[in-house]
């Protein structure tokens, strides 16, 4: 070997000037030397080998410049009308901050515990990964996982970019990746990148979720035991997060504050007080106030599901990826009022009748019946009633919660079996009772007429018991509340609230197989000629449907479809409400009329922004060009066209929401008359009845109810919109009174007030008008030109008379078929005890 040295130099001195020299050198190398052609053999294969280990490390290998513009996955908030957050649309706990949010104790605290040469190394720390690779050789074999060794930036390649597959592939794949991404990004960037996306336990994704899911805090708010905490939960979240590890997290926090303090990062008083502290763990704090609106917020969800999908492969704007922000017009005490209203209509109505079925049947040969339960997302949210499921039935059953708790349950039938899923209270350690989920449901909904915006919306008992919204996805027949519209199609056509309409029998010939059809009033009482008003207080079937023939019903349902209420075909029983239709749909055609006449888009979104602020979507989508100009040019100031659209005569919307005013005053929505504050409305009950119905309110909110089974039946023939419906948005009122309004409807500028009789509809000069429901005379709108012609005070005289006595007469000969309530009595009556029966 000595003897090839100065050879092996004379070959080198001459390859510098004569490069075929070093072939020539090698051949004869290779043909006189056997070890030197397995040692080139050797290193020929070592250098294939290198190459294919490269080219595999290599392969699919991700491009550490796709984190520059790197998107994290993050939850959409949404916010109130008040401009706080409500709610977030999230399958994790996820919050992006940027660097400068970060407090610096937090920073250094993982910096003790993950990385503490983050600052001054290249993407890999050599010194971690030879003690790695030492602990893996230890551990082969064990099943025991290795210490990762891993710097900062090697772990924001395996969580961003490579995954978390165990493998000494996947590790040197990380470390050539890392090496990488310090060369694309910052140091401080790097940082950014991983404490937004560190898992850490309790589906939080990020130092700032984490802080909120483990102490109920914002970091900047966070002291420095509770930082350190933190700062050790990367290596085992789903272990040091759990109160039978405390003292293995108490180890563990003492080892990283030791660092900290070694690392000068903080003083060695601060570290024993942070050491001498307790964990401090919260149960899943979010800092959000939520709202109990499941069904408003299920609503918006599903709008924002149908425009930008549902998860991130949907696109950039997904719901549960794209880091949205929605402003929603949610106001949460009219959430809570509504809710609480209508509960307290469905109980009132469910009574007494005690146990309707269980809200849903698990099944036994599933497994543990109290996991089922948990993974259904079943619950209730009213007073201190929770959801259990039925382990054992019989006389003495047994009940048991997702909490784990399970007793014997008192007030139970004998029908209850394993697996029904029940509403019960406690009532001792292990005694729990029955309660009684009401079997009917409704909808209720609030909104604003001059905007547009739902501000609250209840679909059902209880959201958690089931996401079918009864507010805007229930197709019911509207009855009586339809009748306005068909009213409104008289307006426009030249009859006015005083106008004269026949309260007599109609019958229409159906052809020869469905023969003739006769209507009747609800009361199935009729006769006689009375004004328009009257007919719309009393709501009057009969008069209806004189009404709906004289004007033309394919002119009634043309103002149906105009309003959105239904596309129905030109039948008189749809002028009664025969149609089907939403609470939504009604809410807004009554908004209309509130509005006079203007009707907007309803939305529970006001916009949408992305997660950089822009705003991607919004209810008004009006333009305005000239807005955003850089310099004004001089012109007038732009100026939006107007939002809403003109679906109605604006005096025609007055009219007739005049003529509702009476419902409240006189007619069968009497029960909203005594809150003293301008309302309207009216009321509706199907046949059977199957539905009641309520809809109105002010010029500021307007309201609509119903209430009914899911599969319709009868409710019962005591059962009315004025009393069970009416009563409903009467208790909504009154818990949000401030929002209602106390200001009188304003008339358009053709509407004329006069005076007149009520009764005979005839114009008047003597008496003060009044708005009670023993008012006589009353002020009455008209348009231009419409209005009674002008009499004498003998012809007010013979019209009081008149009707005194035909008042008289119908108290004396009642009808034997006269089934009404007090509430929809007609007006006759009360007037003539006014005058003491003197005719």
């Amino acid at each position: 070997m000595e003897e090839t040295q100065p050879f092996l130099a004379y070959l080198r001195y001459r390859a510098t000037r004569d490069p075929g020299v070093l072939w020539q050198g090698f051949r004869e190398q290779w043909a006189t030397s056997r070890r030197f052609r397995w040692l080139t053999r050797i290193g020929l294969g070592l250098l294939i080998l290198a190459l294919a280990l490269w080219v595999a490390l290599m392969r699919n290998l991700p491009d550490a410049k796709t984190l520059v513009t790197y998107q994290p996955q993050l939850p959409t908030m949404v916010r109130g009308i008040d401009g706080e957050v409500v709610h977030s649309y999230a399958r994790d706990r996820r919050v992006q901050l940027q660097f400068g949010d970060f407090p610096e104790p937090v920073i250094n605290a993982f910096l003790a515990a993950e990385d503490e040469t983050f600052w001054s190394h290249g993407g890999v720390d050599i010194t971690g990964t030879l003690n790695a690779v030492l602990d893996y050789a230890t551990k082969a074999g064990s099943g025991q996982r290795a210490v990762g060794g891993s710097t900062i930036t090697q772990q924001v390649a395996k969580n961003i970019l490579l995954g978390d597959e165990y493998s000494v592939t996947r590790k040197l794949r990380e470390m050539v990746l890392a090496q990488r991404i310090e060369e694309v990004l910052t140091k401080q960037e790097i940082l950014e990148l991983y404490l937004n996306e560190i898992p850490l336990g309790r589906r939080s994704f990020g130092v700032q979720a984490a802080s909120r899911a483990y102490f109920g805090k914002d970091l900047d708010e966070l002291e420095l035991h509770e930082a350190a905490f933190l700062a050790i939960l990367p290596k085992a979240p789903e272990r040091y997060g759990r109160a039978r590890y405390e003292d293995l997290a108490l180890q563990r926090r003492a080892t990283v504050l030791n660092r900290m303090e070694r690392n000068g990062w903080a003083t060695r008083e601060e570290i024993a007080a942070a050491k001498a502290q307790p964990l401090g763990l919260v149960r899943g704090s979010t800092n959000i106030q939520r709202a109990d609106a499941g069904y408003y917020l299920e609503e918006v969800r599903r709008i924002l599901i149908e425009e930008y999908g549902e998860q991130a492969e949907d696109g950039p704007n997904s719901v549960y990826a794209g880091g949205l922000w929605v402003r929603t017009a949610l106001d949460r005490e009219v959430q809570d009022a509504a809710r609480d209203a209508l509960r307290r209509g469905l109980l009132r109505y469910h009574g007494g009748r005690g146990f309707a079925g269980p809200i849903a049947t698990l099944n036994p040969d599933n497994g543990d019946l109290a996991s089922q339960l948990a993974s259904s997302n079943l619950g209730i949210n009213y007073q201190d009633w929770r959801v259990g499921v039925i382990t054992e039935g019989g006389s003495a059953p047994r009940i048991a919660f997702t909490n784990g708790d399970e007793g014997s349950l008192s007030r139970a039938p004998s029908s209850l079996k394993p697996g029904d899923v029940v509403a019960a209270t406690k009532q001792g350690e292990t005694s729990f009772r029955l309660e009684y989920v009401p079997a009917i449901s409704g909808g209720l909904l609030v909104q604003q007429p001059q905007t547009g915006r739902i501000i609250a919306m209840q679909g059902g008992f209880d959201a958690r018991l089931g996401s079918f919204n009864r507010a805007t996805q229930a197709e019911r027949q509207p009855g009586s509340t339809i009748k306005p519209f068909v009213y409104a199609t008289a307006l426009d056509r030249g009859m006015t609230p005083a106008s004269m309409v026949d309260d007599k029998a109609f019958c229409v010939w159906q052809g020869a197989q469905l023969g003739e059809k006769c209507f009747r009033n609800f009361s199935r009482s009729g006769g006689g000629t009375h004004t328009m008003r009257w007919g719309l207080e009393q709501s009057r079937n009969l008069m209806t449907i004189h009404i709906a023939d004289a004007v033309g019903m394919e002119n009634v349902t043309g103002t149906f479809k105009r309003m959105g209420i239904g596309d129905y075909d030109p039948y008189y029983s749809f002028a009664l409400g025969a149609g089907e239709t939403t609470v939504a749909r009604m809410v807004n055609a009554y908004s209309a009329l509130a509005n006079n006449g203007v009707q907007y888009e309803a939305s529970p979104i006001d916009y949408v922004q992305d997660r950089t602020g822009k705003v991607i979507w919004r209810a008004d989508k009006r333009r305005c060009d000239g807005c955003n100009m850089a310099e004004w040019d001089g012109k007038p100031m732009p100026r939006f066209a107007p939002r809403g659209k003109q679906v109605m005569d604006p005096g025609t919307a007055f009219q007739t929401t005049h003529m509702l005013r009476g419902v409240v005053q006189r007619g069968t929505a009497l029960t909203l008359a005594s809150l003293d504050i301008p309302l309207f409305g009216k009321t509706g009950t199907t046949n059977g009845p199957t539905d009641v119905w309520f809809v109105g309110g002010s010029q500021q909110l307007v309201a609509g109810v119903y209430i009914g089974y899911d599969n319709p039946r009868d409710l019962g023939g005591y059962v009315q919109g004025g009393t069970y419906a009416a009563p409903i948005v009467r208790q909504l009122i009154e818990e949000t009174k401030d929002r209602w309004g106390t200001e009188p409807f304003v008339a358009p500028s053709d509407i004329r007030m006069i005076r007149i009789d009520r009764l005979s509809g005839k114009r008047v000069f003597a008496g003060t008008p009044g708005e009670d429901r023993r008012a006589q005379v009353i002020w009455e709108a008209f348009k231009a030109d419409t209005e009674p012609p002008r009499r004498a005070d003998a012809d007010l005289f013979d019209s009081r008379r008149q009707a005194i006595i035909a008042a008289v007469r119908a108290i004396r000969n009642p009808s034997p078929r006269r089934t009404a309530p007090a509430e929809e009595q007609v007006i006759e009556e009360d007037f003539a005890e006014e005058q003491g029966g003197i005719y």
